[in-house]
């Protein structure tokens, strides 16, 4: 079994209240759940407003593909407009590990 996780800092676009922050990190953990079954929340920075961190996590028996998932789900994120990607965290955990 192989575990992938993300942590993605964003910083938001013209957000000025928790309501409008809600209207644009909703949609984009929504999207990541529908579109690559990852587990996925936002994990940090819930009181800011132009401020979101978002933890993903993939698991699969091939590492390959738990790879290729995160890297989509990281490109998925990147492309939308209303947010700017500040940092993206990645861990893996194989078999190997104790």
């Amino acid at each position: 079994m192989y575990v992938g996780t993300l942590t993605i800092d964003l910083l938001l676009g013209d957000v000025r209240s928790l309501k409008q922050k809600r209207s644009v990190v909703r949609p984009i953990v929504a999207e990541l759940h529908r579109k690559y079954a990852v587990s996925v929340a936002e994990v940090a920075d819930q009181d800011l407003h132009r401020r979101a961190r978002l933890g993903l996590a993939a698991v699969s028996g091939d590492a390959a593909h738990v790879r290729d998932v995160l890297d989509r789900c990281e490109r998925l994120v990147a492309e939308r407009p209303e947010v700017e990607l500040l940092s993206v965290r990645r861990r893996f955990h194989g078999e190997d590990d104790d």
